[in-house]
């Protein structure tokens, strides 16, 4: 079966708002045939039937890479950024804001270096953060943190070559979902707690890869990943389920947003991004969705559906996070 896809662009006119489908898919590379189980791909990629995409041994001699670069601190531990810039910039570009997934408990920012690489070699500028994770730090510990880091970098823009009015926040599972927080939420409580951030912490689009939208759904709150990550069960905490799932925090101001999940999610099911595209649908939003048949958890550690990941997304970014000519 071809990809379900699903593109919704809402184009505001003088006279109002009117629906036009876009197609950043168009030439796309195809996903190859799904599976109908889950541990049936684990086990191709696995064997190495379907190849899986290989890290960088180096950094290209293109970027400048700086590692480690520490943003804040608590409680005397130090929480850092990798950055990535493309040599000889003449203007600011674009900032592509990585955030790892692993459950909330799990993962590194190292993560996400081969998406960081393949990107400013673009030309963005391209950034992966450590946060703080479960169990010993729980929500909204993690959230504080993406929004210190987006405001470390936006008070850092020259130093970095960063366009600060063009931020896009982009990341898988844990990842996905705190960048639709990031996107999303403009709850004070949820913002960078340290006084010496003042700038701006928004961002101007959204990357979503599989990540959770909705932290009360049934099966959401019976996950022991999402009871870690709140730290209590939903009978003692339903606000703070309810203020961790980007899906309570959406309206009409939000930001244009790319989804991509596939359909055999063994983690996060697929009726989250279906639910996320219906809502942001109903509100107007900008919105495109990558529903891949046959496909789990982390699919894109898979070669060919990394392959297509980069290109839907680079097609998304150049109309919502273009680099200026």
């Amino acid at each position: 079966m071809r990809n379900a896809i699903i593109i919704t662009l809402l184009i505001a006119g003088g006279l109002g708002n009117s629906y036009a489908a876009v197609n950043i898919f168009e030439g796309a590379p195809e996903a190859p045939p799904g599976y109908t189980d889950y541990k049936d791909a684990q086990k191709a990629l696995i064997t190495g039937a379907v190849p899986r995409f290989q890290n960088p041994q180096e950094i290209p001699e293109s970027i400048v890479f700086h590692d480690d670069v520490v943003y804040g601190t608590h409680n005397d531990v130090e929480l850092s950024l990798d950055i990535f810039v493309p040599k000889a910039l003449d203007t600011p570009r674009p900032l592509m804001f990585f955030i790892h997934g692993g459950g909330w408990s799990a993962g590194k920012k190292e993560d996400y270096l081969y998406y960081c690489v393949e990107f400013a070699k673009l030309g963005y500028v391209t950034a992966s953060v450590q946060y703080r994770l479960t169990p010993k730090h729980t929500f909204p510990a993690n959230i504080q943190d993406v929004k210190c880091a987006i405001g470390f970098l936006r008070a850092n823009a020259e130093k970095y070559h960063i366009d600060s009015s063009s931020v896009v926040a982009i990341g898988g599972s844990a990842g996905g979902h705190l960048s639709l927080l990031a996107g999303y939420a403009q709850d004070p409580a949820l913002g960078c707690p340290d006084a010496h951030y003042k700038e701006d912490t928004s961002v101007q689009a959204v990357v979503n890869i599989y990540g959770v939208v909705d932290c009360t759904t049934p099966v959401a709150i019976q996950a022991h990943q999402v009871i870690n990550y709140i730290g209590k069960p939903y009978t003692e905490a339903k606000e703070s389920y309810e203020a961790s799932s980007p899906l309570h925090h959406l309206d009409a101001s939000d930001p244009p947003t790319l989804t991509i999940h596939g359909t055999i999610d063994e983690l996060v099911p697929i009726s989250q991004a279906d639910t996320l595209h219906t809502a942001l649908k109903k509100l107007g939003i900008v919105n495109y969705y990558d529903r891949i048949e046959g496909w789990p958890h982390s699919m894109d550690v898979a070669q060919p559906i990394n392959d297509r990941c980069r290109y839907v997304i680079e097609q998304f970014l150049n109309i919502h996070a273009p680099i200026a000519k």
